[in-house]
């Protein structure tokens, strides 16, 4: 298969933080990783680094090697509920901010493996950020989707259940609607479901990409765990 042309979505997940690989291996700005450093510890790098590891190792694996390697690298951060971590009731955080302060909630974990997957391969039309109910919970959930084909039984990549299971599987979620960078779409049990326009129309989507994009640094006040 043809990879991917790269640089695309980690030039803005990175959010500057790496400058274009070198021959013998990826080149880090030293002065981003040292803000991080400075900010939140030599912890905070290396998960950075592991990140960008990740991506480079995994290439040329097999796309359900893909699909787990991302899974496990994620689902080893701890969950933290936006007003603890972030100081704000819903924060959709970047990939590098929410490695860099070390847990996130269901959002981050469903964003960064999407972006994750992106550039290594995976073609977009084939995820989907899902917004769910999670059943046992009574609560609303995220989780990313990834099709094989638009009316293909998804694997379901989540934070709750470490292991990825078929959406038919997965009686606990409830799909709602779902979304990437080409379309938003009501849900339905199995497959894609109607689209019903594009992405720009979740304005937390748009606040990310606009931080990303812009490269801005991460908002939110040093990470505390919680109580």
């Amino acid at each position: 298969m043809r990879r991917r042309r790269r640089g695309r979505w980690l030039g803005l997940a990175l959010a500057a933080l790496l400058l274009p690989a070198a021959a013998d291996g990826p080149a880090f700005d030293a002065n981003a990783l040292r803000a991080i450093e400075q900010r939140y510890g030599a912890a905070a790098v290396q998960r950075v680094r592991d990140w960008r590891q990740l991506i480079d190792a995994d290439q040329e694996q097999p796309l359900k090697a893909k699909l787990m390697a991302v899974n496990d690298f994620f689902n080893q951060l701890p969950f933290v509920d936006d007003i603890i971590h972030w100081k704000q009731s819903d924060y959709w955080a970047t990939p590098v901010e929410f490695l860099a302060t070390d847990g996130g909630d269901c959002e981050d974990f469903a964003i960064a493996k999407y972006f994750t997957l992106l550039e290594m391969g995976v073609p977009e039309s084939r995820l989907q950020i899902t917004y769910v109910k999670a059943v046992q919970l009574n609560q609303a959930h995220m989780v990313l989707a990834y099709y094989a084909n638009p009316a293909a039984d998804p694997l379901v990549l989540d934070n709750l259940v470490p292991e990825m299971r078929p959406g038919s599987s997965r009686s606990d979620l409830v799909p709602v609607y779902s979304f990437n960078g080409q379309g938003l779409w009501i849900s339905r049990a199995r497959g894609r479901g109607k689209r019903v326009g594009g992405s720009e129309r979740l304005s937390l989507w748009q606040d990310l990409m606009s931080r990303m994009e812009n490269r801005a640094p991460a908002a939110a006040p040093t990470h505390e765990t919680a109580p």
